[in-house]
């Protein structure tokens, strides 16, 4: 078995600092949202828009579009938020799950409009330095680091892609990641080990590490 990659660099594992709650706080803010309680939609709004809009930023690198995926995903959460059961995981897990299939949709829809325009072309935007394979974020910089990346990412496929994101960048758990993408732990560390390995090897190929 190969050895396990190094995650990326900017890696944002600590949510709880990003305004993530806790499984117990999400309860009670679902609960009083269900309750009508105005505040608690308020409160929700404000502690997730940041997370959604950043995964919608990222899987289509626009500004404007992010923002208006962002508020049809609360809208979805308005109409949807009854069907969350606390039990079968974290709110957050359950919103990440509903976003991702709000992105399949969205650009199931816009390959139609867009008959040309390939997956590698929607890729995220990355705006964090990036190093690979334990490269400090020396190795990149600035507005040449994000470019590179952003190519490097072109050449993953769509499921190495998302896994990457959600753990290196979203800082997801493997189960949460598994429960959003619909697929055993196992497999999540499978690509994700298979994609910091293409990533480390496009990097390469561009001749931005050794």
């Amino acid at each position: 078995m190969a050895a396990a990659m190094a995650p990326l660099p900017f890696s944002s594992r600590n949510r709880s600092s990003a305004g993530v709650l806790d499984a117990d706080a999400d309860s009670e803010l679902v609960a009083r949202c269900l309750d009508g309680d105005e505040g608690a939609w308020e409160d929700l709004v404000r502690t997730y828009t940041r997370r959604v809009y950043s995964i919608c930023y990222r899987f289509t690198g626009r500004e404007s579009e992010a923002q208006d995926l962002t508020q049809e995903v609360f809208l979805k959460v308005f109409r949807n938020v009854r069907s969350f059961r606390a039990g079968e995981g974290s709110f957050g897990v359950w919103l990440a799950r509903l976003t991702r299939n709000l992105l399949i949709d969205h650009y199931r829809r816009t390959k139609m409009e867009r008959a040309t325009a390939s997956i590698e072309e929607q890729l995220p935007m990355l705006e964090e330095k990036a190093a690979i394979e334990g490269r400090t974020e020396a190795a990149l910089a600035g507005r040449e680091a994000s470019e590179a990346l952003q190519k490097a990412l072109a050449r993953l496929s769509p499921d190495l892609r998302e896994t990457v994101i959600l753990r290196d960048v979203e800082g997801m758990e493997y189960r949460e990641i598994a429960q959003v993408l619909g697929v055993p732990e196992g497999t999540v560390k499978s690509r994700l080990n298979r994609g910091r390995s293409e990533l480390a090897r496009a990097l390469r190929q561009m001749r931005v590490v050794p």
